[in-house]
């Protein structure tokens, strides 16, 4: 058998609550800790503990990190999946096998490692509810040795994890060199090797929640307000443990920050809005059953134009749904989100470094715009562990947009809180306690004139409408444009967003190589920008790429540019797991002979 150096995956198969997370990411931090490429995948249930659970490692030399279809490697620990387990592995694979735990009858063109982990275990951990911890280190020095990765790296990994456990780092680092040993001494070399490299020299693995929670720390949040919901917790006790950590005045250690768990998604909006309000900078981060509860509150900062940052990790429904799988099916209800006409500004990061620059940005879209702004991530990018290059320290002050203070109203005669003066449809505000007598205006979500008075009148309301609308407008030229790579004499494009876009980059390669040469578009935002329509017009054929079952994006594009709606295809992928790049090489080349024996 060939083998196979820094291009494969690993899959660990083991039960949530084993204990296994500690064990996987010392191997996935040790290949690349090896200059090797990796990105980490959790496949994980909806429950505390006891069902299975998966982590899929994909080692690439080439830095392809979407998911793969195929999986390589497999360390199979759980009895009650390791058949189907076992029986997904194709040809070339390798198993490595707990003692007793069922297999199916392996085909010969697998090579297959039967481990007595427990056995093996026994001696180093007498506690028995411990030892079932422990076991998972054991399997990393099996791994790590079939697979030549380095054990000092090995050993780094697992000290920067428990280096302040030194009975926990002790134990674990034994039951490695008891894995390690038994494979050298009894299982013949694996056809998959990891070599070292340096292509991760310099850079960094993170998950999206966590950059998330660092760009809203240095985008200068002061408040947040929030509800547990998975895959969006880890953003909030992200944010919240630095928040505590380098937000606290330095002479008295008090926090100059608020961090509230609300009773509900309801109240988790409504404290951001009168936070945002009086001039903090406020944020609230949920997934879509709780961006269903913010609805009327959402629509309440649209129309009283009132700042609001809503980080929406996306997963999969509807109802309670899918809790721990992935998915891009919020776009339609956040665009629209509310009753009555109302058009939202949305983010859509697609990577890491995304996650951060959006976690600042949102702020100053929010703020100059006076209007809540939605940052779309989903679980793979928010969960999940991701490379990237270390983030930027941020270079320019906060945008506060058109705020009047009391040297602003001096020089004025009259204020109304809802006129445009500036033809951008962004009126000026003042904040709570500004102390001019100008200052004060009534907030209110009900029909309102420019200066804030209460009215009925269908002109006036119309007039107000409008402006919102010109708002919008405004925000093309503010959110972030989109990333084309066009490729010389390509007549055919694809459009992705959000964290499809590692697959796509894969696929488009693919797709080079059999012969079909396509040009990209990577969306940042809606509205949409000029680039948008201008990418449309120069395609034959756009290729619309979207992790959600009815064609959310497509539909968007084909509202805003009906005129260019017969040259949209659809690449659907809506399963739950995180869209792989074949998955798309497959989808375009059936359009494509579709298309051919159309014509």
């Amino acid at each position: 058998m060939k083998a196979s150096n820094n291009d494969f995956s690993i899959h660990v198969a083991t039960v949530n609550g084993s204990g296994s997370q500690t064990a996987n990411t010392t191997l996935m931090r040790s290949i690349f800790q090896m200059g090797v490429p990796v990105s980490g995948k959790n496949l994980f249930p909806s429950n505390i503990a006891g069902l299975p659970t998966w982590f899929t490692i994909r080692v690439n030399e080439s830095g392809y990190v979407a998911r793969k279809r195929r999986n390589d490697v497999l360390v199979a620990m759980n009895p009650e999946t390791s058949v189907a387990d076992i029986s997904a592995m194709g040809s070339g694979s390798i198993v490595v096998v707990s003692e007793g735990v069922p297999a199916p009858k392996i085909p010969e063109d697998r090579t297959v490692y039967k481990v007595p982990f427990d056995k093996l275990v026994q001696p180093l951990v007498p506690d028995a509810k411990l030892r079932k911890l422990v076991v998972n280190m054991v399997y990393v020095g099996v791994v790590s040795h079939l697979l030549g990765i380095d054990f000092e790296e090995v050993d780094r990994s697992l000290t920067a994890q428990l280096g302040r456990k030194p009975k926990a780092l002790d134990m674990n680092r034994a039951a490695v060199k008891v894995g390690a040993e038994y494979a050298a001494q009894n299982l013949k070399p694996a056809p998959f090797r990891v070599e070292r490299r340096s292509q991760t020299e310099g850079k960094i693995l993170i998950e999206g929640n966590q950059a998330a929670a660092l760009g809203a720390m240095f985008g200068g949040v002061t408040f947040l307000s929030w509800y547990p919901i998975t895959p969006s917790s880890s953003l909030a006790e992200s944010l919240q443990a630095y928040l505590d950590r380098y937000r606290r005045d330095p002479k008295t250690g008090e926090a100059t920050f608020a961090v509230v768990q609300a009773e509900d998604e309801i109240a988790a909006i409504g404290m951001v809005l009168g936070a945002s309000w009086t001039g903090a900078r406020a944020m609230t981060t949920t997934s879509g059953p709780g961006l269903s509860l913010m609805t009327e509150f959402t629509g309440f900062a649209y129309y009283a134009e009132v700042p609001a940052v809503i980080w929406d990790i996306q997963r999969v429904g509807p109802s309670t749904g899918l809790p721990t799988r992935t998915s891009q099916a919020d776009l339609l209800s956040v665009a629209f989100l509310s009753h009555g006409d109302t058009k939202h500004v949305i983010l859509l990061p697609a990577t890491v470094e995304d996650c951060y620059t959006f976690g600042m940005n949102a702020f100053d879209l929010a703020e100059r715009l006076q209007a809540p702004v939605f940052v779309l991530s989903d679980l793979d990018i928010g969960m999940n562990v991701w490379m990237s290059e270390p983030f930027r320290y941020p270079d320019k002050p906060w945008d506060r947009g058109k705020v009047l203070g009391q040297k602003e109203l001096a020089k004025l005669s009259k204020f109304e809180r809802y006129r445009d003066l500036d033809g951008d449809g962004i009126p000026y505000r003042t904040l709570p306690g500004t102390d001019h007598p100008l200052a004060g205006y009534f907030t209110r979500g009900s029909g309102h004139d420019e200066r804030a008075f209460y009215t009925e009148d269908p002109e006036t309301y119309k007039r107000v409408m409008d402006r919102l609308a010109a708002k919008y407008e405004t925000a093309r030229t503010l959110v972030p444009p989109p990333v084309i790579e066009r490729t010389k004499g390509a007549e055919i494009g694809i459009l992705g967003f959000g964290s499809s876009h590692w697959a796509i980059v894969e696929a488009r390669d693919q797709l080079a190589g059999e012969g079909l040469s396509t040009s990209y578009l990577l969306l940042k935002a809606l509205p949409f920008t000029k680039d948008v329509k201008s990418f449309l017009e120069s395609m034959k054929l756009v290729y619309v790429v979207e992790q959600n079952r009815d064609a959310q994006m497509k539909a968007l594009l084909t509202m805003e540019y009906p005129e260019l709606a017969t040259k949209l295809r659809s690449i659907l992928h809506y399963d739950g797991l995180p869209i792989d790049a074949q998955s798309v090489v497959d989808q375009v080349k059936e359009r494509e002979r579709e298309e051919v024996l159309s014509r």
